[in-house]
């Protein structure tokens, strides 16, 4: 028989609510998962809130377990930690790439158990650091590189907590925020505003989402350096500045997204072994430093409209269930 559940819907673009679905009896190969605690990926998630998912990417945008079409009513979030109540291994804690819901059934396959010694709390960052990656089997840091992170979001900063481990290599984490140097400190990282950012750079990644933010990681190459481009515009069509010594610096953007594992890896690793790689890099309790906010479920409602007008800062909004 099925039951019902809680999610979080947005109905239509600026509006949301707390709504009853349907939670269908698990099959003999599903589990059924309490969740314990979710997290917001304020950039994407602020763009669906905002109903600004361009039409020609609704289908390439699609999370794993999205319930509705956009702009809405729609089921939305992929980053959801909780505990196995039915189902092969029952009480395990694992990682999902689920939307806001407080218990969800899922094929047992789709989970991914968290590994002693990191805490559900912080397990929740598992897709954001799963993106950073991807974008660093994509853009191959090499021993002694100078690299800059232009965007201290919850995406770069994980960028950065993963660089800060590679030996040699100098990372200075860039944004507008000044208040975001504590976050670099809290990783081990340099920071610096654009203006004051070190130049002269092998490598940039991007991820501000903003136009001036794409410009000056061009700026900050230096000749025959790369910038991988991680953010995601939504209907936006930056300007991106190509003229002046672009071409006689032979410089060069190239995309990375997460969707599908990083060409350089992709014969070898599946998308779930990429997720338990993530999971077993947050046992350093220096990515802590990306929960920034915490709210209850109930009240996602109230906290999304806060996060898209930008009345809410910091980085990650863990959600305790």
């Amino acid at each position: 028989m099925t039951g019902t559940t809680r999610a979080f819907r947005v109905e239509s673009p600026g509006r949301a609510s707390i709504v009853e679905v349907p939670l269908p009896d698990p099959g003999p190969d599903d589990v059924v998962v309490r969740t314990l605690y979710s997290a917001v990926s304020r950039g994407t998630e602020t763009l669906v809130f905002r109903g600004e998912v361009p039409s020609s990417q609704h289908e390439r945008m699609r999370a794993p377990f999205q319930s509705g079409d956009f702009p809405g009513p729609v089921i939305y979030g992929y980053l959801a930690v909780g505990v196995v109540e039915e189902g092969p291994g029952p009480g395990r804690t694992v990682f999902c790439l689920h939307p806001h819901q407080e218990r969800f059934r899922v094929p047992a396959s789709m989970v991914v158990e968290v590994p002693d010694g990191v805490p559900p709390e912080r397990a929740v960052l598992a897709g954001t650091v799963e993106t950073a990656v991807n974008a660093l089997w994509d853009a191959a840091p090499r021993v002694g590189d100078r690299i800059a992170v232009v965007g201290a979001g919850m995406v770069g900063a994980s960028v950065a907590g993963v660089l800060a481990t590679f030996p040699g290599v100098r990372v200075e984490l860039v944004d507008v925020d000044g208040s975001r140097r504590a976050v670099a400190d809290a990783l081990g990282v340099g920071f610096a505003t654009p203006d004051a950012a070190t130049g002269e750079c092998d490598l940039v990644l991007h991820a501000s989402a903003t136009e001036a933010g794409l410009a000056r990681s061009l700026e900050l190459l230096g000749d025959e350096g790369e910038v991988i481009e991680m953010s995601w515009f939504g209907e936006r069509a930056p300007r991106v500045p190509l003229g002046e010594a672009f071409h006689s610096r032979r410089l060069a953007i190239r995309a990375s997204q997460v969707g599908q594992v990083a060409p350089a890896r992709r014969p070898r690793w599946s998308l779930r072994d990429r997720l338990a790689l993530a999971l077993r890099l947050l046992a350093d309790p220096r990515f802590d430093a990306l929960i920034t906010d915490t709210c209850a479920f109930d009240d996602l409602p109230d906290v999304l409209p806060a996060l898209a007008a930008g009345e809410r800062p910091g980085l990650g909004v863990r959600v305790r269930y």
